[in-house]
């Protein structure tokens, strides 16, 4: 079930903040993210763990590259924007855009 508002607001802050304390060009693992949620988030996010809002932290940040606020890449290439969320193989690493 994909999140509303205000749980996307959760994950959001999270990642933000992770990427707002990493140096460009270095990036995050969308697995940070999740494991950064904390119990009572998790229960908010309806979630029994972090590994099940994988997928959801995953959207996110094709939704934030979307924004122009990330770039998202696999074996350190930046994915272009025929690359989305649900095509998408494999690990993936999130970076905050160059400004």
């Amino acid at each position: 079930m994909p999140f509303d508002e205000a749980q996307k607001d959760i994950v959001l802050g999270h990642m933000r903040h992770l990427l707002e304390n990493r140096d460009w060009p270095k990036t995050i693992c969308p697995s940070e993210v999740a494991r950064a949620l904390s119990n009572n988030e998790l229960t908010q996010l309806e979630a029994e763990s972090w590994r099940d809002v994988m997928d959801d932290v995953r959207r996110l940040a094709f939704d934030l590259r979307e924004d122009g606020e990330v770039e998202v890449l696999q074996k350190g290439v930046t994915l272009d924007q025929t690359v989305t969320a649900d095509n998408v193989h494999g690990p993936i690493r999130i970076r905050a855009r160059q400004r």
